[in-house]
């Protein structure tokens, strides 16, 4: 299976059914995608395929075949988003916290209270409360990284 993985190509051989999720923790050796409920509920493990956000325990690797896939560990270009969780407090035991941060990855500029939630409903916290992770979106979101937060 050849794919764009943080900007490289890489070649995985696995099944085409084996979950994306299990393909990068496993076969790329890439642990920041976390496995929450296996069942694309929580949001923990989101990860961004051609710069959607998609839960990665849904999406069998077949799927990504020629497609760019994102991970936390490749979101080199939103670091004030990575440092504003952890001065306003969005993360704690840290499973959500990455699915948060590529879900929150892709809003624009200076986002709304309402857009943060909206986009942010998928991706359940169960330490933090969503406080902080509110105000690390907003905060993240008035510094302009290219257009995106």
């Amino acid at each position: 299976m050849r794919f764009t993985l943080n900007g490289k190509v890489v070649n995985v051989r696995a099944h085409p059914m084996k979950r994306l999720l299990d393909v990068l923790r496993e076969d790329c050796h890439l642990t920041g995608t976390k496995e929450g409920c296996g069942e694309g509920e929580c949001g923990a493990c989101t990860v961004l395929v051609n710069g959607a956000a998609v839960t990665s325990c849904l999406v069998p690797v077949g799927q990504v075949r020629g497609a760019r896939v994102t991970t936390i560990e490749g979101l080199k270009r939103h670091r004030a988003l990575q440092e504003a969780f952890v001065s306003e407090g969005g993360a704690q035991c840290g499973i959500c916290t990455p699915g948060m941060i590529m879900t929150a990855s892709t809003l624009g500029p200076s986002p709304s209270l309402d857009e943060i939630r909206s986009a942010l409903a998928g991706n359940l916290c169960r330490c933090t409360g969503y406080g902080g992770i509110y105000r690390a979106v907003q905060r993240a979101g008035k510094k302009k990284h290219g257009g995106r937060l």
